[in-house]
């Protein structure tokens, strides 16, 4: 095994180890607290128990660091590796304590965030290298949402928008709200920098004309059906980029590339991802 290399800067995630340490620990670990030498020192791998894309290394590592500042993480893969089932990702060196009690947080992170990612480059693999630009939704755990997106781009596809404040998209309820497309697309030009795209959601063919003539840099078709979507973009004719959204499946992708739209964003990448098989075996020195 190698040291592992940390090529990822995941300090503003510090508090979320903090959060899931605290929540897991409460008052104490009362079963470790109970080991009969406290500086019993161990090792552990951990394994991976089914074919996965590896994501939350750095995760893990960082969480075993907040018991022991300088614990043993070696590993031979990196983020974005294929492992296949019986893999051993990671060995930890340190106290056993530091093993047993940061062993389910260190899993939680892998777990999940490999999820993701497995999920995604499965998306990706289905697209057979299409020009078509995948990409994510704001659908992800409250509090999760950097490392949610970060497994998304782990496993192969892009990022929509962070969150509300580093995009416009003009949804049907702001559209509701400003009293129309026009309306909306007039009143946020006067107020963002000239630098910032204006995304407008549509749902048939005359919002994606109203779309057009305000001016929209980005338009998406939601919830349109095939026919309308080629349609739409006979329409559009190149004034726009064309994002497709809503109800789309992962075998909806090569007929999706089809029709010639530049972007179709898929919220299962992140909300329909399940965690993944990965233990931690411990053993004493």
């Amino acid at each position: 095994m190698k040291p592992f290399d940390s090529r990822l800067n995941f300090g503003h995630t510090n508090h979320l180890i903090d959060l899931a340490i605290a929540e897991d620990i409460g008052s104490g670990d009362i079963t470790t607290n109970h080991l009969p030498d406290p500086l019993a020192k161990g090792r552990g791998e951990v394994v991976v128990k089914e074919p996965i894309v590896l994501a939350g290394l750095e995760i893990a590592k960082r969480t075993f660091e907040k018991f022991e500042p300088d614990v043993d993480f070696l590993s031979n893969f990196k983020d974005g590796d294929t492992v296949g089932a019986g893999g051993v990702i990671a060995e930890i060196s340190g106290l056993m304590r530091t093993l047993l009690t940061g062993e389910r947080t260190a899993l939680n992170f892998l777990q999940r965030l490999s999820g993701i990612a497995t999920n995604v480059r499965s998306y990706v693999e289905e697209l057979k290298n299409e020009k078509i630009r995948l990409v994510d939704t704001r659908k992800t755990v409250p509090g999760w949402r950097v490392l949610d997106k970060y497994a998304v781009r782990v496993g192969g596809a892009h990022n929509h928008r962070m969150g509300l404040y580093d995009g416009v998209l003009i949804k049907d309820n702001h559209i509701e709200a400003f009293g129309g497309i026009q309306n909306a697309v007039d009143q946020i030009r006067k107020q963002v920098s000239h630098l910032i795209k204006i995304e407008i959601e549509t749902s048939d063919l005359d919002e994606v004309n109203q779309a057009i003539e305000a001016g929209a840099d980005v338009i998406m078709l939601d919830n349109m059906d095939l026919a309308q979507i080629k349609s739409a973009v006979d329409v559009i004719n190149g004034r726009a980029v064309v994002e497709v959204s809503g109800r789309v499946s992962k075998s909806d992708l090569q007929r999706l590339a089809k029709t010639g739209v530049d972007i179709v964003s898929v919220g299962a990448l992140i909300h329909g991802a399940v965690f993944v098989d990965i233990s931690m075996r411990i053993k004493s020195y």
